[in-house]
């Protein structure tokens, strides 16, 4: 995980933040957006078959369009996808990775 939480930082540009994302990002004190972003990621990763109609209409009352939810959805299915494929093949990180 070392790999996303660099990307998430660089993103954010906020340690604070990211270190309350990644204590529990439910309680992390984040916008509406971002909120129903991280929990349609959650519900998604977590319970792919239990996903209804609703959950994408969560999306687009916290603001977000038919583009954003599409790209929400590619890049939770992507990460899902690479993930199992470095787990599966037993990849570790390079050591020239760090959290900088």
């Amino acid at each position: 995980m070392t790999h996303h939480r660099r990307g998430l930082r660089l993103l954010l540009k906020d340690d604070d933040l990211l270190a309350r994302i990644e204590n529990d990002w439910s309680t992390a004190d984040l916008d509406d957006r971002r909120t129903a972003m991280l929990r349609f990621a959650d519900l998604l990763t977590r319970t792919p078959g239990a996903m209804n109609p609703d959950d994408v209409e969560s999306l687009r009352a916290a603001g977000f369009t038919d583009r954003d939810v599409l790209d929400i959805v590619d890049v939770i299915a992507y990460y899902a996808y690479a993930n199992r494929i470095a787990d599966g093949l037993g990849i570790t990180l390079e050591p020239w990775i760090t959290d900088d």
